[in-house]
């Protein structure tokens, strides 16, 4: 549970990181996490002598491509969230990571054609309303809510179809994105433009940190995810997104009109539902299968997520029914 709280905390909590890099522009905060992440994944990878996997997957061009494919989407999300926290988005990249259930649900039934249970399909329904509201309230609909949810959704996606551990798939995507962002950083400072090593060895330092800011609550996840029941990582998930909407307000005192308030208060009812749903629908299960005389384990339940690249899903079996949903987890590496 400890670890669960670290991980989930800490992504909810990076919003006070980002900012500490600037004159740093979000490109190459992003180039930086994505060549230091590809360094701290690999002496850790090193550590545990965990490299059986590498030839495998060289040895699958399918697999290669949908590595590249995460690659991209991640880099997007990544990139908007950044820009997000550093131009004054927090409450909205809050958002984009409270409806992403919602969107891996209708990503499941327009792509997987999956079955909803009713309270799901009034979950989705209340989830459009809320981007209704806010659409209203911001003037424009909440594009950076929407490409961070629809972002990481498809990421989780392209991830199931992967099927590598946390570390393992991190490394591969950050193998994928680290000659472009090491080629990106090097005409930046063949320009005069960078700013790694020009403001000090703190700065430095912290652009260094990136890879580490990335890594660290992936492996507090992957600790949690297979001791940990799913439905109980389902609630944590949460945490990551409260935090960084109280941030938001609390610290970086971002407006919060009253049709705000309304579709964020529509985001928080849809997913009320969600999470009433799966857990009836969790409790049933269990006392079913218990008269079976089954047994049940849910703890190897989130170990088989976490190692079949899981990750810290955004929709857990906990949130959304284990059949209803295979599109129901997102990676832990995928993380703001």
């Amino acid at each position: 549970m400890l670890n669960g709280f670290a991980a989930y905390g800490m992504w909810g909590l990076v919003p006070l990181f980002w900012p500490l890099l600037e004159p740093a522009g979000a490109l190459e905060i992003l180039a930086h996490r994505m060549v230091w992440s590809l360094g701290v994944v690999g002496v850790a990878l090193i550590v545990m002598r965990r490299w059986a996997w590498l030839g495998e997957l060289l040895r699958q061009p399918r697999k290669l491509g949908l590595i590249t494919v995460a690659a991209a989407v991640i880099t997007v999300n990544w990139g908007v969230y950044i820009w997000s926290v550093n131009s004054g988005h927090v409450v909205e990249a809050s958002l984009g990571y409270f409806i992403n259930p919602l969107v891996t649900i209708a990503m499941g039934v327009l792509l997987l054609k999956e079955r909803l249970r009713p309270a799901q399909w009034a979950a989705v329904g209340v989830g459009l309303g809320a981007v209704l509201v806010l659409t209203i309230g911001y003037g424009r609909p909440p594009w950076i809510s929407l490409t961070l949810a629809f972002s990481f959704a498809t990421y989780g996606l392209v991830k199931k179809k992967v099927n590598l551990g946390g570390i393992e798939s991190l490394a591969a995507e950050t193998a994928v994105q680290f000659l472009p962002a090491l080629g990106y950083l090097l005409w930046l400072g063949a320009k005069g433009n960078a700013t790694f090593a020009a403001h000090g060895a703190g700065h430095a330092t912290l652009l260094a940190a990136t890879g580490v800011v990335t890594a660290v609550p992936l492996v507090c996840f992957g600790a949690a995810a297979i001791r940990v029941p799913l439905s109980t990582l389902g609630l944590l998930q949460y945490l990551a997104p409260v935090f960084q909407f109280l941030l938001g307000i609390l610290y970086f005192h971002e407006a919060m009109p009253a049709e705000r308030w309304a579709g964020f208060a529509l985001v928080w009812l849809a997913l009320s539902l969600l999470t009433f749903d799966a857990l009836r629908t969790a409790r049933r299960a269990a006392l079913a299968l218990r008269g079976r005389g089954g047994v049940v384990d849910d703890t190897a339940g989130a170990g088989a997520g976490a190692g079949a690249g899981a990750g810290a899903g955004v929709v857990e079996a906990g949130v959304v029914g284990p059949r209803e949903a295979s599109a129901d987890a997102a990676p832990a590496d995928a993380k703001p």
